[in-house]
């Protein structure tokens, strides 16, 4: 069952939705939340303006669930975007108001969006 706050972004949508999320809630910055392992990040980092960028591994989510702000928007995001996917479904769960998962992750950001971005 799929919780009705819950969607998919492509990479290539992520640009015009953090747009039109600042010209429609000025006082409300998306969350880019991601969720891969520390070395995942050294290797590839999503610079993306206009979000807060937070980087809290999935295992520990759970225990770090007080870092984010359920009344923000939160854009899940990992490698091919399965780990995000469970987390932004927690994220649900537990009262999130709107969450995200970044359809194919860092790896398909890399492909379609930004080469220079490893994969």
């Amino acid at each position: 069952m799929s919780h009705p706050a819950l969607g998919q972004l492509r990479v290539q949508d992520l640009a015009a939705f953090v747009a039109e999320h600042a010209a429609a809630h000025a006082d409300s910055t998306p969350v880019l939340l991601d969720v891969r392992e520390a070395w995942e990040v050294q290797t590839a980092a999503l610079n993306l303006p206009g979000v807060r960028s937070v980087h809290i591994p999935m295992q520990q989510l759970p225990a770090r669930l007080a870092e984010l702000d359920p009344a923000q928007p939160v854009l899940g995001l990992c490698h091919h975007g399965m780990r995000s996917l469970q987390c932004v479904a927690f994220l649900a769960q537990q009262g999130f108001s709107t969450v995200y998962n970044i359809a194919g992750g860092i790896d398909a950001w890399s492909r379609e969006v930004d080469a220079s971005v490893p994969r």
